[in-house]
């Protein structure tokens, strides 16, 4: 079974979604969370369930490429395969994606290319939706690439925009799918159906 490690920032509910997935299908070892500061959710929902957490912290290493070569030391050493950023907000460096090539994925909350890029993240995506006049926005699962959100296509899952929505109620709806795609993607990764060829990539049944 592969193991893998999942990158949170916040609160951790993508995190949970295959937390709770792999308990119910046992489809891989999540051997890591990896958290980019100490005190938030995702550290406690780790814990509740024997993850071993890497957390950074200012304080330890003197820079993030720093933290990010001792965190690609530690999930090598572990045997981990995949890695998955669910709300990760610190850029990944070049030389940390080099090292897990075609094996870093990650979920953001809009259908790429509409809607990502440096600065969209969390509210400001949803904010940005609908300021555009969307009629459908969604989540995307993507390979991770240098240029942020601008990996290979996994699989994308559209969410309708209503006239009353708000960036608050249009996170909520999204959120939902996202805690649908996102275990979706690890398990196909896990089973080695998964095929990309370039920026083509397919999910076999």
């Amino acid at each position: 079974m592969k193991k893998i490690a999942i990158f949170a920032s916040g609160g951790g509910t993508d995190f949970q979604s295959v937390i709770d997935a792999n308990e119910r299908e046992q489809f891989c070892i999540i051997e890591y969370l990896v958290a980019s500061k100490a005190g938030i959710g995702s550290i406690d929902r780790a814990q509740k369930h024997g993850i071993k957490p890497l957390v950074y912290d200012k304080a330890k290493y003197e820079s993030k490429s720093a933290f990010y070569q001792d965190v690609a030391k530690t999930l090598k050493a572990a045997g981990v395969e995949y890695i998955v950023l669910a709300g990760w907000l610190l850029v990944v460096p070049d030389e940390f994606i080099k090292e897990f090539e075609d094996r870093i994925i990650n979920i953001h909350p809009s259908l790429i290319p509409s809607f990502c890029g440096m600065g969209y993240y969390g509210l400001h995506v949803h904010e940005a939706a609908i300021a555009h006049g969307v009629k459908v926005s969604g989540a995307t699962v993507h390979f991770v690439e240098a240029d942020v959100d601008g990996g290979a296509i996994l699989a994308q899952r559209t969410v309708r925009v209503y006239p009353t929505d708000t960036p608050e109620t249009l996170q909520k709806r999204v959120l939902k799918t996202e805690h649908k795609l996102l275990p979706y993607c690890v398990k196909a990764l896990c089973e080695d159906r998964v095929i990309k060829q370039g920026r083509r990539v397919k999910i076999l049944r």
